[in-house]
């Protein structure tokens, strides 16, 4: 071992034993400590992790982005994943793949329709009409919060090109519904599994059943790079569209530091260029810089590593704020898997039926005085949403559902950083204003 190495290995220890000391574990006292809604848990693996590569000086894409993109085409089970700097960009990544000539005459054009629901997160919209496409808007069902699958039969028109949707809080839309549309319509698939990693329908994980697949590795999510994502696929010729889309549109598949991979350079002829002009310089996609650097990727190993604890915790804390609500169904209605399906839970989502005596408002903020955080089900109807006034887009009957989650639906954590007593104070502090609010009714019909 040289001097170098010694040092190394006395600094990834010392980058352990710094973690034990400066972040230790801190007492959860009810309505002090936050119950926050989603979070990171890390720990010494992720900060040796970030130590390693930061002692390698490689700023960008290198060994551990290597390695991540191929253990994680390995666990989903799929043939390419190709890390990007979020989730967002990996679906502006996967429908702007779809858009490429590559594909010869399936490519989508400015002015095909895409399929969509219209309660969800605008980044699975966005990269629908940032390519100039006509986003289609269906309803969705209250409690699976995922499409309802007559109106996505009925949204299929002579211009419908693909279908772009999440599997929402990670419950598994139905796949097999969606999949036997899309082949009988010729469609595209793109699955945003961005909320779902670790998610199974039919005994098969997510993100293996469309065409494109996208991952977020933002704090909130199942792994965490910090920022992150990655689109994934089984076809090589999306996954080359993809890879010239995240680095700048080029020609040239190199990886960062090396050249002449193709060991014809200076050999190529591609559009009106000069032949022989520099390969590393040709540009065949109107692209982006989309990637991800080798200490994020370092920590995305780490937390891979633990990913199969993180999903079963995920359910299992589901599970206890699905027994410890269940007796409030009266006034909630309570969230459930998708048949046949295994879902990998991002949140506990709740809607405030029409009949309950008090509002989603009261109730959000009844949780949040005692420092238990809450979410919305994101932008709700999109269609009513200001960024959305004028754009483009198609609906399909009528949006009552997306409506009512706008207006009274949230959500509470299940991640990994909860624990049985925190869960246990959600459960009693929804009890207890259920509770009050029965007992001020009482009194003031005296």
């Amino acid at each position: 071992m040289s001097a170098a190495d010694e040092l190394r290995a006395r600094v990834l220890a010392l980058a352990e034993e710094y973690h034990a000391e400066a972040f230790p574990e801190r007492p959860f006292v009810a309505g002090v400590s936050p119950v926050p809604v989603s979070g990171k848990v890390v720990g010494p693996p992720e900060l040796r992790g970030l130590f390693d590569a930061a002692l390698d000086l490689w700023l960008t894409e290198g060994r551990f982005a290597d390695e991540l993109e191929e253990r994680l085409a390995a666990t989903v089970g799929v043939r390419h994943a190709y890390l990007c700097n979020s989730g967002s960009s990996a679906n502006l990544l996967a429908v702007s793949t779809l858009m490429s000539p590559r594909l010869g005459p399936r490519r989508l054009r400015p002015g095909d329709e895409v399929v969509t629901v219209a309660a969800g997160f605008p980044t699975t919209v966005n990269p629908i009409v940032l390519n100039g496409l006509v986003p289609v808007f269906v309803d969705v069902e209250l409690g699976t919060y995922d499409a309802r699958m007559d109106r996505l039969a009925e949204a299929i028109g002579p211009r419908t090109r693909a279908i772009v949707m999440a599997h929402t809080l990670g419950n598994p839309f139905d796949l097999g519904t969606v999949t036997a549309l899309a082949r009988e319509h010729e469609l595209f698939l793109v699955e945003d599994n961005c909320d779902a990693l670790g998610a199974r329908y039919d005994g098969r994980l997510t993100g293996t059943f469309g065409d494109l697949a996208t991952l977020s590795f933002y704090p909130a999510h199942q792994m965490t790079t910090g920022e992150g994502g990655c689109v994934l696929t089984e076809r090589g010729t999306l996954g080359k569209v993809v890879e010239s889309l995240r680095d700048w549109g080029r020609d040239c598949w190199c990886a960062p530091g090396m050249e002449n991979t193709c060991g014809k350079r200076f050999e190529w002829q591609l559009g009106d260029l000069p032949c022989g002009y520099d390969h590393k310089y040709v540009y065949t996609h109107v692209g982006y810089n989309l990637k991800l650097t080798d200490s994020q990727a370092a920590v995305g190993l780490a937390q891979l590593d633990r990913l199969p604890g993180f999903v079963a915790a995920r359910r299992a804390n589901w599970q206890h704020l699905a027994d410890g609500l269940a007796d409030l169904e009266e006034h909630f209605v309570l969230p459930r898997p998708t048949p046949r399906s295994e879902p990998s839970w991002f949140g506990f989502a709740l809607t405030v039926r029409p009949g309950a005596p008090f509002t989603r408002n009261e109730i959000i903020e009844f949780l949040e005085g005692r420092r238990i955080a809450t979410r919305l089900l994101f932008g709700g109807n999109l269609t009513r949403q200001p960024a959305y006034a004028e754009v483009e887009h198609r609906v399909v009957g009528d949006l009552t559902t997306s409506d009512v989650i706008t207006e009274s639906t949230f959500w509470v954590g299940v991640y990994p950083g909860l624990t049985g007593e925190m869960l246990d104070y959600v459960v009693e502090s929804f009890h207890d204003f259920v509770r009050g609010v029965a007992g001020r009714a009482a009194a003031s019909s005296r």
